[in-house]
């Protein structure tokens, strides 16, 4: 498969789930949004990954180039009918390009937190094998307010209602981060945005050690991510869901 990547930051990449593509001998184009490189021809590729960043999806003013992601994004899940996988900021997109609401939250989730699947996401072949609660990693101070039309909720928590969503057949979206790595607490505090709201939610002390507290889950982390790739290709490659 060839596989398209969409980032808005070169420290938010695709992780472990980019170890996993290529172990599998996918191909994958990824494209820096944020340093002004173009969106190539969409017709050449197979699933669309898109990854988290800095910025808010209303941004535009600041980042022009959101506009064509948002277009590239509804062309590909509506009109061409492709995977998608969305992870945080990829999520948000997922559901502003499709009519949804992405707004701030009152205070940012930041840190490990516990995710529960709804009917819908017990229900759905993306989670087979999964447990029915996910202790996952956050880092977020923005939330999908809205459901696009015919959206469905697969995993809530009480901080934030659409913790993963699912429009179509298979575009998929996660507020939480999956793909993350044993250098991704460690690169991502070194980004002045995210290290305000890390302190704003854990307070100054937590914050300096959530990379101790995070290190210990991390293979639980990767088998569960591996879980839902694995999953995830055979969804796509089945000819019905």
């Amino acid at each position: 498969m060839r596989i398209l990547i969409f980032q808005h930051l070169a420290v938010e990449h695709a992780g472990c789930f980019g170890d996993f593509w290529r172990q599998d001998g996918h191909e994958m184009k990824v494209v820096e949004l944020d340093e002004g490189e173009s969106i190539p021809n969409l017709d050449d590729f197979d699933l669309l990954a898109v990854m988290g960043g800095p910025m808010d999806t209303w941004q535009e003013d600041v980042h022009p180039w959101l506009v064509a992601e948002k277009a590239a994004i509804r062309r590909w899940v509506k009109d061409m009918g492709r995977p998608y996988l969305g992870i945080c900021l990829g999520h948000q997109l997922l559901a502003d390009a499709l009519g949804g609401k992405v707004s701030l939250m009152a205070r940012p989730e930041v840190g490990l937190a516990r995710v529960k699947l709804t009917r819908s996401g017990r229900d759905d072949r993306l989670f087979l094998g999964v447990n029915n609660v996910v202790e996952t990693l956050q880092w977020h101070g923005a939330e999908v307010s809205e459901l696009p039309e015919h959206g469905e909720i697969l995993a809530a928590n009480a901080a934030c209602p659409v913790q993963a969503m699912k429009w179509g057949r298979h575009a998929y979206g996660f507020q939480y981060h999956m793909e993350i790595t044993d250098r991704t607490v460690g690169d991502w505090k070194l980004i002045p945005e995210y290290r305000a709201s890390l302190e704003k939610a854990l307070g100054i002390e937590r914050a300096e050690g959530l990379a101790a507290e995070v290190a210990p889950r991390l293979g639980a982390l990767k088998s569960a991510a591996r879980q839902i790739n694995d999953n995830f290709w055979a969804l796509v490659r089945s000819p019905t869901t």
